[in-house]
């Protein structure tokens, strides 16, 4: 079937996101790495078999000489649009946020990577002293072993709620199995990232009176979590990122 790329969605760096009908065309620009783009499809494949709300993958494909993942279109709107619209009601969407993120930490999946394993491969390439580097992977390796579904990449732009209320969770090229702290750190800071300190905090709490995790927990997190993500950021967030890896001991 010809796709149809004149409606964009979505602009994200190396893609741009397409609704074709009912069909959902994420558009890799070109020198994207194959393996990555079909490990994301693999992945959300993977997810939709244990019950979550995830638009299902139709084919990975060739579109005008570069490499598309096809999906269903979701009609609805992000949390992200939602929470500006109406910024009044942040509470109730933080909470909605957090209660959906729960539901996926609920989830196992054998067969996704492990977090930690990951995570020890990114922070051996980030860009940080060679002390720092075995501090963080000493304490990396001593976290407990846990096989709770993490998405990765868990923030109000990637929860669509549709007319309905139903949620579903896109954007699965991260998701890995492992400790929910971690999961919890990332999501943290990317509020941070998008200059949203405030959020941040606020989701802080919610995620630890929801879940009652202790904020310690996951602020032990947070540096490990900063390097393995600096590794592919922007360079702006880079820099961010890798100021809060060299803060080994959260103060």
């Amino acid at each position: 079937m010809a796709a149809n790329l004149e409606l964009v969605i979505a602009e994200r760096k190396n893609k741009t996101i397409y609704r074709d009908g009912d069909r959902c065309i994420k558009l890799f620009h070109e020198g994207f790495s194959k393996a990555d783009i079909l490990n994301e499809a693999l992945n959300q494949a993977r997810v939709e078999d244990i019950g979550l709300h995830v638009p299902k993958i139709l084919e990975v494909t060739l579109v005008e000489g570069k490499w598309a993942i096809i999906s269903e279109f979701i009609e609805g709107k992000t949390l992200e649009q939602l929470m500006k619209e109406d910024p009044n009601d942040e509470k109730h969407y933080l909470d909605r946020f957090v209660e959906i993120q729960c539901a996926v930490l609920d989830k196992t999946c054998p067969l996704l990577n492990d977090l930690k394993i990951k995570m020890t491969r990114k922070i051996s390439q980030a860009d940080i002293d060679a002390t720092t580097r075995y501090e963080l992977h000493t304490r990396l390796h001593g976290m407990p072993q846990e096989k709770h579904v993490c998405h990765g990449d868990f923030n109000p732009s990637n929860i669509l709620i549709t007319k309905a209320g139903e949620p579903y969770i896109l954007d699965w090229s991260h998701v890995t199995q492992g400790n929910a702290e971690a999961d919890a750190a990332r999501t943290y800071l990317l509020f941070c990232l998008a200059q949203n300190k405030t959020l941040a905090d606020k989701y802080l709490d919610t995620f630890c009176a929801k879940t009652e995790i202790k904020k310690r927990s996951i602020q032990k997190w947070m540096p490990i979590v900063a390097a393995s993500q600096s590794v592919k950021g922007h360079e702006d967030e880079r820099e961010f990122l890798l100021s809060w890896a060299n803060v080994v001991e959260y103060q």
